[in-house]
C-alpha cells in the first residue's frame, strides 16, 4: 500500500497528505494527471509520459510546478520511499488554490503537485491477461477535448461502474456515428478480418495513449501491421481479436464484448505476441 505521498514540497504520511479546500483541481477539475508503470524498479515510457504531461499543461495554459529533472527526482524518491519495484506512479498537477472564481488570468496561482506510488503484483496482472477480460459498450458522453489528460473523469467513473454491474471489466465508449472512441481508461483495438491491428487515429475525441504509441512501435518490431482507422461496434463483435492498451494493463486481451464472444473466446495470438514483446521495446528508465 501507499506509505508516503509528495505534496507541494513535502513527503508526507499517506493519512496526512492533503491539498487546500479551494484547490482548483477539487472545485473545477482544473488539473491534469499522468499514470506511469514501474517495472523492475524502472519507469516505463517515462519520456513519453512526461512529454504528454507537458502537452496537457500547455493546452490548458497551466505552468509546470518545476523542471522535468526535479519532477523525475521526486518520482524516484516517492517510488523508493514506498518500496515499489513493480507498480505504478500517479502524478497530478492543478492550477493551484485561491478563493473560488471561474477565471484564473491575473491571479498569483501556485500549481499544486501531488505524486504517489503503489505496488501492483505483476503476476496478478499476467494472470488476468492470460484469461482475458470482458467489456461493454455505451455512448460517449465526455467533453470535446479528451486528448487532454484532465481529472474530469466522472463519465469514466460512471462507465466503469456500469461495466462492473454488468460483470465486465471495462467500457468502450461509442460516438454519435457509431464508432468506438476508446475505453473508459484505455485505448481500444481489434484485429480485423485482414489480420491487421486496428485502432482509431488520434483526434480530440480520444487520449493519445502512451502505451498505445509504444504498442504501435512494438507491432513494427514483430512484423504486425497497424491500421489507424475507426471501427464500429458490429465490427468489434466480428473481430478476430480485441484488446486494450493502458499503462496499468499494458496489452490486455478482450474475450467478450457486450456478452458476445470475440474470436475463439480466449486471448488471441497477436495480442499475446504484442504483450510478450512490450517490455522489450518500451523505454525503461532507471530510478536513481
Amino acid at each position: 500500500m501507499t506509505r508516503v505521498v509528495y505534496v507541494n514540497g513535502r513527503y508526507l504520511p499517506y493519512g496526512d497528505a492533503n491539498v487546500h479546500v479551494e484547490d482548483r483541481g477539487f472545485q473545477f477539475a482544473d488539473a491534469i494527471y499522468e499514470v506511469m508503470e514501474v517495472a523492475g524498479c524502472r519507469l516505463v515510457d517515462a519520456t513519453r509520459h512526461l512529454d504528454r504531461l507537458q502537452r496537457s499543461l500547455t493546452e490548458l495554459a497551466m505552468p509546470a510546478p518545476m523542471s522535468r529533472a526535479a519532477m523525475l527526482h521526486i518520482i524516484a524518491e516517492v517510488v523508493r520511499r514506498n518500496r515499489v519495484s513493480d507498480g505504478q506512479v500517479y502524478m497530478q498537477i492543478s492550477r493551484g488554490g485561491s478563493p473560488r472564481d471561474f477565471t484564473f488570468s491575473g491571479k498569483q496561482l501556485v500549481p499544486t503537485f501531488v505524486c504517489l506510488a503503489r505496488p501492483i503484483s505483476r503476476s496478478i496482472r499476467d494472470a488476468r491477461a492470460d484469461k482475458g477480460i470482458g467489456v461493454i459498450t455505451m455512448p460517449d458522453i465526455r467533453w470535446g477535448r479528451c486528448d487532454i489528460k484532465t481529472v474530469m473523469l466522472l463519465p469514466a467513473v460512471l462507465a466503469k461502474e456500469q461495466a462492473l454491474a454488468e460483470g465486465a471489466d471495462e467500457a468502450w465508449l461509442v460516438d454519435g456515428n457509431g464508432f468506438i472512441t476508446e475505453g473508459a481508461s484505455s485505448n481500444a483495438w481489434i484485429v480485423n478480418g485482414a489480420g491487421h491491428l486496428q485502432t482509431r487515429s488520434l483526434t480530440s475525441a480520444l487520449l493519445p495513449g502512451v502505451t498505445r504509441l509504444t504498442a504501435i512501435d512494438v507491432a513494427a518490431t514483430i512484423g504486425l501491421k497497424v491500421e489507424l482507422e475507426p471501427f464500429t461496434v458490429p465490427e468489434a463483435y466480428a473481430a478476430c481479436e480485441a484488446f486494450a492498451t493502458s499503462a496499468s494493463g499494458t496489452v490486455m486481451p478482450i474475450v467478450k464484448i457486450d456478452g458476445n464472444i470475440v474470436g475463439s473466446g480466449i486471448p488471441g495470438p497477436q495480442a499475446q505476441a504484442l504483450r510478450e514483446a512490450f517490455h522489450r521495446v518500451a523505454e525503461h528508465m532507471p530510478i536513481h
